[in-house]
C-alpha cells in the first residue's frame, strides 16, 4: 500500500476530511509535475554535472496561489536563469482552476445575482469572491466567446 493509500485510509477510518487528503495531494502532485517539466527543457537532473556551465540552470521558484475544488494550493513553480522556461501545466497569471471559472459562468447565465455567487462560492469553496470579482468573470469569459467576425 503506498503513502496516499494509507493516509485515505486513516482520513476514513476516522471519519476526517477527504477533500484536505485530496488537496494536498494534488498540490503535491503539481509540483512534483513542475520540476519535471523543467528538468525535461533543461535536458539535465537535478545535481547532474551535465547541468555544470550549461548556460542555463535552475533558479529557484516563486510560489503562487490556486483556487480550486478542493481549496487553495500553494504551487512552487521553478524558475531558469535564461527565463526560457513556461510552464505549461499552470497557465500564467492563472489564480483559478477551470471547473470553478465555468461553474461562476454557468451561474450567470442562470440569472443568479453576482452577490448570490460570491455568496455560494464561499460556502462551496471557502474561498471569498467580490460581487466585482464575480462579474469581472463572466464578462471576459462573454468577451472571448463572441465570434471574431462582429
Amino acid at each position: 500500500m503506498n503513502q496516499f493509500n494509507k493516509e485515505l485510509a486513516n482520513v476514513l477510518l476516522s471519519h476526517g476530511d477527504l477533500k484536505e487528503v485530496f488537496r494536498k495531494q494534488l498540490q503535491d502532485t503539481l509540483n512534483t509535475l513542475l520540476q519535471a517539466e523543467l528538468t525535461s527543457v533543461l535536458g539535465y537532473d537535478p545535481y547532474d554535472r551535465q547541468g555544470f556551465n550549461s548556460g542555463n540552470s535552475r533558479n529557484g521558484q516563486y510560489f503562487r496561489q490556486i483556487d480550486s475544488e478542493y481549496g487553495k494550493l500553494s504551487i512552487c513553480v521553478p524558475r531558469d536563469r535564461k527565463g526560457e522556461f513556461k510552464a505549461n501545466l499552470i497557465p500564467p497569471y492563472s489564480r483559478r482552476v477551470d471547473a470553478l471559472e465555468t461553474t461562476i459562468i454557468q451561474l450567470y447565465e442562470k440569472g443568479i445575482t453576482t452577490r448570490e455567487i460570491a455568496d455560494l462560492i464561499e460556502k462551496m469553496y471557502g474561498t471569498h469572491y467580490s460581487p466585482t470579482t464575480i462579474s469581472r468573470e463572466c464578462k471576459i469569459s462573454c468577451v472571448n466567446e463572441m465570434p471574431s467576425y462582429i
